[in-house]
């Protein structure tokens, strides 16, 4: 008998146990390792997933992404997601994949990015059932370990997913994660929470909810109306690492704690050290920690967002910071409404 690997075991055990588990969501050049570490010094997920590998007939994992999982310090299960249509290419990449220290592999049918659904990867493949059904088909055989699936509920309308669910339930997933959007709407509003619920009830694997959870109280709705096992949450952690324990603490029967102002800078601070690469200008460490504050800035009331992204420098970034966040104000961090600017930028 082939032995379980720590990884796998925890990630099992993590999907049998009668309490909902959090996990963090993979986006692209945000979730590397660095912010596993960083997010789960404030709580953390309990499962995490990488970005994606990029597959396809010439490609070989990403030596970035390897490195977060061989480094993972967060002591919790990573899962490794892959993205791409070519069934050989895929199959090869799984082996490979399965030789490091991974919970499961993952296949990703929910990027909405038009660069990836046009070469019919990510939420593309949803517009051909027949061709990921025989991608679901030769995945399954090739991995022994757990195998899941990060969907959307179809590309341009909901009833897709009657025919998707199907598919889905006949290849033994061990997990699968419902965005509840199609491709076609990217992120806006409404998340059809629904749609998860009928996936939770005919799938035999444990369903996980994805899609504009925000918030410890609204988590729990979520869960309830989605009838989910799990939640999936991305750009409200990026915008407060705080969530994953606040929503534990509300399950729990606890009183919420939010961070002051002073904490949020400190998270501020430590995705700078953690994300600026220093042998950089400044001005491109501060378009890459603008990829983390457009999601923050959200939830910080006032011109912040406005001001932030227009930072040029290091020393204007921290400013602004401190003119927004030197403060002992407890802060939701849940997102405002875009209050009108005076004056808008060419």
């Amino acid at each position: 008998m082939t032995a379980v690997s720590p990884p796998v075991e925890a990630f099992r055990a993590i999907l049998a146990r009668p309490a909902p588990f959090l996990t963090l969501a993979p986006m692209q050049e945000i979730t590397d390792g660095a912010f596993w570490s960083l997010v789960h010094g404030y709580g953390g997920a309990d499962i995490y997933w990488t970005e994606y590998f990029r597959v396809h007939a010439d490609s070989t994992p990403e030596r970035k992404i390897v490195e977060a999982i061989t480094r993972n310090s967060t002591g919790r299960p990573v899962v490794a997601q892959m993205i791409g249509n070519d069934i050989t290419a895929l199959v090869r990449t799984a082996r490979v994949l399965q030789t490091l220290p991974i919970a499961a592999i993952d296949l990703n049918l929910g990027c909405p990015a038009p660069i990836v659904y046009r070469k019919c990867a990510g939420g593309g493949l949803l517009r051909e059932p027949a061709r990921i059904d025989a991608i679901l088909g030769a995945l399954r055989e090739a991995i022994a370990i757990p195998f899941t699936v990060k969907t959307r509920v179809g590309f341009a309308a909901l009833e897709e997913f009657d025919t998707l669910l199907p598919i889905f339930a006949r290849h033994s997933l061990d997990a699968l994660t419902v965005h509840a959007r199609t491709v076609a709407q990217l992120y806006r509003l409404p998340v059809h929470y629904e749609r998860i619920r009928q996936a939770s009830e005919c799938m035999p694997c444990p369903v996980i909810a994805n899609g504009h959870v925000y918030s410890a109280a609204q988590a729990e709705d979520v869960l309830r109306v989605a009838a989910a096992r799990g939640l999936m949450i991305g750009r409200a952690a990026i915008r407060s690492p705080w969530l994953f324990a606040q929503i534990r603490q509300h399950l729990a029967g606890q009183p919420v704690t939010y961070p002051t102002g002073r904490d949020v800078w400190g998270y501020i601070r430590a995705l700078w050290d953690s994300q600026a690469a220093f042998d950089k200008p400044e001005k491109a460490r501060c378009e890459r920690m603008k990829k983390f504050l457009n999601y923050l800035g959200e939830g910080v009331p006032g011109q912040f967002l406005h001001r932030i992204r227009r930072a040029q420098t290091a020393a204007e970034f921290h400013g602004i910071c401190a003119d927004f966040l030197d403060h002992d104000r407890p802060m939701p961090l849940e997102p405002l409404a875009p209050e009108p600017l005076a004056v808008t930028p060419p």
